[in-house]
């Protein structure tokens, strides 16, 4: 039986449908390419919003005379004069500048230590990695309990060594203004050495080996080795794992809380502790607004020039492709 010729042959599509349809694959390539970017957008919305929007409130109440409430009349950088007047805010600043110095550079060093003994290629690498590793997983509250039961001269490691024989054993940091600050760096060089660690070991382990066998060959010992080629190769780890240091530095609050309250006196307080203070003890916003204003403009001077070192590297990498 044969069919019609209307219906043996497909109809040819009109000029109108064809360019539809030969968008269509071009339209539906481009939808997927963008849905990434709206199913982000709305939380890029709320977190600009967020950041933005409070610091920008939080910045205005710091030049009003908001009390224990809000307030919106101007007085201008009064509250920055008040706040840089306070002296236990000066001891506060001075204290971060202490902590970071030795928290940063020795968790440096403790880190790259562990990843060096650890690229050994030593016996049970995964139990030591965990082990070294499992300190970041604790919260800083649970770890500054911890180490202030360790402290503590009546139950801790002077009350254990003194059980063994040693009367004159003394290791009461936290109850001493001169030594508690001491204290909370060894606390937090013991949380975050492993997180250094991590980084450090994942860049030993990217180096190429050709590299190092090279400087084999040229008689160079391991030491030599490690100060000549590993090292200077790893150089954009150590900035970064500086950098995230610092913020950590900068923000530090639960810890000094868990640990030591702040005390003895303002031995160990800190900004984040002070402006807490301001904020939600004694009822001084704008105060408390103009100390949180100093904390961002602390944060600012690591993260500016980190993400100008970023960008510079990627333009320098792109002209030398």
């Amino acid at each position: 039986m044969r069919l019609p010729p209307a219906l043996s042959k497909a109809t040819p599509l009109s000029p109108t449908l064809a360019a539809i349809k030969g968008r269509v694959p071009g339209v539906i390539s481009h939808l997927r390419e963008a849905l990434p970017f709206w199913l982000v957008l709305p939380s890029l919305i709320a977190s600009s919003i967020y950041t933005v929007g409070f610091t920008a409130w939080t910045f205005y109440l710091s030049l009003s005379n908001s009390a224990q409430l809000p307030s919106y009349d101007f007085v201008g950088l009064t509250p920055y004069f008040k706040l840089w007047a306070n002296k236990r805010w000066n001891i506060a600043y001075s204290n971060l500048f202490f902590f970071s110095g030795f928290y940063v550079v020795c968790t440096l060093l403790f880190g790259l230590l562990l990843a060096i003994l650890i690229d050994q290629k030593v016996r049970g690498e995964s139990f030591w990695r965990t082990i070294f590793l499992y300190p970041l997983a604790i919260s800083f509250v649970v770890t500054g309990a911890v180490w202030n039961w360790l402290y503590n001269p009546s139950v801790g490691i002077e009350f254990l060594v003194k059980g063994l024989g040693f009367e004159n054993f003394h290791f009461a940091l936290t109850t001493d203004r001169n030594t508690a600050i001491y204290a909370v760096i060894i606390t937090g060089i013991w949380q975050a050495s492993g997180f250094a660690m991590a980084l450090f070991l994942a860049g030993l382990r990217s180096i190429d080996q050709d590299l190092v066998k090279a400087a084999q060959i040229d008689g160079a010992g391991p030491f030599r080795t490690y100060a000549k080629v590993i090292l200077p190769t790893i150089r954009p780890i150590f900035i970064a794992v500086a950098v995230i240091l610092l913020q950590f530095a900068i923000k530090t609050f639960d810890l000094v809380v868990a640990l030591t309250q702040g005390g003895p006196g303002v031995a160990t307080t800190f900004p984040a502790n002070y402006v807490y203070d301001l904020m939600f003890q004694r009822g001084q916003i704008a105060e408390g607004s103009a100390a949180s204003i100093m904390m961002l403009l602390a944060l600012a001077v690591v993260l500016v020039p980190y993400a100008l070192y970023l960008f510079w590297r990627q333009a320098r990498d792109r002209q030398n492709v």
